[in-house]
């Protein structure tokens, strides 16, 4: 009998399935549309899990309903779908959707486009030759053509370094520590920031009876104005013309980056830093301005000189603009000091795996047009993202750009 011959090159590879690294609105899109390519696709991670353990409870979002849903491939997934599902009224952009509908929607998503994800922990992705090896926690590995990391924001929490042994005496943390800041209750807390984190945190610390005192490096507190009408297309065609709409609010710039991601990548580096620095700047959402203003102390024009242990608690050096110095004590001190993308940092890839990742100056991935990185089939998604392709890969929306560029590149990706 004529022996077969040898599979072509390449076809065991293609049997892999893409693995997907984090379960929460990137991850579960990009396997919704991986999915729809029929592309064997495997998601580890915990549904919508950070959302759940390490945004605050009685938080909002500041993205509107109309920028909230998750990228399907077929119609009936988006938020204002989920409501009516729920038998609950359509909302505009008036209504500030709170953190746990929006989870509840993340689930009602999974469960109806991808309901195979395996809650696991992934411990590691290493390379194996022309694929990847994934440690679970099991102690399982799983081989895989494509990875894409969608692990989301905590990884890449930015803590200033001068707080560290605040924070190892339990004296410091960083905002995305803490689901319930009622622990705080009855205590003196110093919020460090001035954006929405910053001041979402400060309000729901003095609304559950805690003492908190915001200290911002900016001259004022910025706040976004209020949406004119619940519907966009209500506002009259020369305010539209003026400050023409977007997903992620009112204006060119802000249109520029919501409809342009795709342009925004071939931008030089410093355009795109500052871009990504200044577009949608530090400031609190229109809702939280009567929660603050006037109802806490707010200190502007500060910044933190030292910072130190003193009879168990804390006592900050600041400095103003004129070089004049105070002294603030507090029970603790809670950065809200945002997130900066390093893959050096993040813990899901092996250190050789790390070090093979070609980065901008920062840490962030260099990546493709298909959100490939310089290691073939590694692909990265949200926040991870954002330097390449701008300031709308920061929010839920940026999912309607992102997930199927992504999963057309990896489902299609035999190098």
């Amino acid at each position: 009998m004529a022996q077969e011959p040898p599979p072509p090159a390449g076809t065991a590879r293609r049997r892999l399935p893409v693995v997907v690294v984090g379960a929460g609105p990137f991850g579960l899109s990009t396997a919704a549309w991986l999915d729809a390519a029929d592309t064997p696709v495997r998601v580890f991670g915990t549904p919508m899990g950070t959302w759940r353990t390490h945004m605050p409870e009685g938080m909002f979002l500041k993205s509107v309903p109309a920028a909230s849903s998750l990228s399907a491939p077929g119609d009936g997934h988006r938020f204002a779908d989920f409501r009516a599902a729920r038998g609950r009224r359509p909302v505009g952009d008036t209504y500030p959707i709170p953190v746990d509908e929006f989870i509840a929607y993340g689930h009602w998503f999974q469960e109806r486009l991808v309901p195979g994800v395996e809650p696991t922990t992934v411990r590691g992705v290493r390379a194996d030759g022309d694929a990847f090896g994934v440690l679970l926690d099991s102690g399982e590995e799983v081989a895989a053509r494509a990875v894409v990391v969608a692990t989301g924001l905590v990884a890449y929490a930015h803590r200033p370094a001068g707080l560290a042994p605040l924070a190892e005496a339990g004296l410091a943390s960083h905002t995305c520590d803490h689901r319930d800041l009622a622990a705080f209750a009855g205590r003196s807390v110093a919020v460090l920031g001035a954006g929405q984190s910053a001041l979402e945190s400060a309000a729901l610390l003095r609304e559950a009876g805690a003492r908190p005192v915001v200290v911002a490096r900016t001259g004022a507190l910025l706040f976004g104005d209020p949406p004119p009408t619940a519907r966009p297309s209500a506002r009259p065609w020369y305010d539209r013309l003026r400050k023409p709409g977007s997903a992620l609010g009112p204006g060119w710039s802000l249109f520029a980056v919501s409809r342009g991601p795709a342009a925004y990548r071939h931008l030089p580096l410093p355009v795109r830093a500052h871009a990504l620095r200044t577009v949608l700047g530090p400031s609190g959402a229109w809702w939280l301005r009567s929660r603050v203003n006037g109802r806490l102390p707010v200190l502007c024009g500060r910044r933190i000189v030292s910072a130190r242990q003193r009879d168990g608690a804390v006592r900050l050096e600041l400095v103003d603009r004129t070089g004049r110095h105070d002294v603030l004590d507090a029970d603790h001190v809670l950065a809200a000091t945002g997130y900066r993308v390093d893959v050096r940092r993040a813990p899901v890839l092996e250190p050789a795996l790390r070090e093979a990742v070609r980065i901008l100056p920062g840490g962030a991935p260099v990546l493709s047009a298909g959100f490939e990185s310089s290691v073939p089939g590694l692909y990265f998604t949200g926040l991870a993202a954002a330097p390449t392709f701008g300031p709308v890969l920061r929010f839920v929306h940026g999912t309607e750009f992102s997930a199927h560029r992504l999963a057309a590149s990896a489902a299609g990706g035999d190098r």
